[in-house]
């Protein structure tokens, strides 16, 4: 099987090909930079690079949040445009799940998050598992303070994982103290080829032109008009 996976979710930009089981190529940036001019020459120059070819391609994977509202729309349009063009398989996989991966091996809760600003977070919880961690709640957003405080008492130690810790770090040592544990900066980027590795293995979704990113939430603008239409 020939994979492609994508994620432009975050600022981390990632591109993937696997083949039968085998990562022959991996493109990775973590940069402020737009994802709508940046992603399509990534996509198009690791396949050349590795020597596939787009009509040899067996699937499609994308990471479907939750993560940037535009970054998003753009990994999962064109994901959908690929997979459409080339009748192909498409699989979402969680981009939080993407990123637990770098904790497989912890003995503990294994918390990835990104920023959502207001001090609030996109987490999930995750525990040690082999070949993939356990999943133990769904992608939520929260108000990270209050989460902490109400799951302090549920694990002994907690490895967060994540892009975003300066903004929260504080907070969490505050509340946690010594049960938190931070990845180290080497792990904390998702890797696109987790994400194939994941999206490999899960069933595709049965209508291409249905599929949406998972926001989680709603888009801010979104929430401000709906708002303004019930006034």
């Amino acid at each position: 099987m020939r994979v492609l996976a994508i994620d432009s979710s975050n600022y981390v930009m990632g591109v993937a090909v696997m083949v039968d089981d085998i990562i022959v190529g991996e493109l990775i940036t973590n940069l402020k930079k737009n994802h709508s001019i940046r992603l399509m020459p990534a996509i198009e120059e690791l396949l050349e690079e590795v020597g596939v070819k787009p009509n040899e391609l067996d699937r499609i994977v994308v990471a479907e949040g939750p993560g940037s509202y535009t970054g998003l729309r753009i990994g999962v349009s064109i994901a959908k445009t690929l997979a459409w063009t080339l009748n192909i398989p498409l699989v979402g996989v969680s981009s939080l799940e993407v990123l637990a991966q770098s904790g497989r091996y912890f003995d503990g809760a294994i918390v990835p998050f990104f920023d959502a600003r207001r001090g609030q977070v996109y987490n999930g919880v995750f525990e040690k598992g082999m070949p993939h961690p356990v999943r133990k709640s769904d992608d939520q957003i929260v108000l990270f303070e209050e989460w902490l405080k109400v799951n302090k008492e549920s694990h002994d130690q907690f490895l967060f994982i994540s892009n975003d810790l300066s903004n929260h770090k504080e907070t969490i040592e505050s509340i946690l103290g010594d049960k938190a544990i931070f990845a180290p900066i080497s792990s904390t980027n998702a890797r696109p080829s987790e994400l194939a590795v994941l999206g490999a293995k899960k069933e595709p979704v049965e209508d291409v032109h249905a599929f949406k990113p998972n926001y989680v939430r709603m888009a801010e603008a979104e929430a401000k008009w709906l708002a303004s239409q019930e006034k």
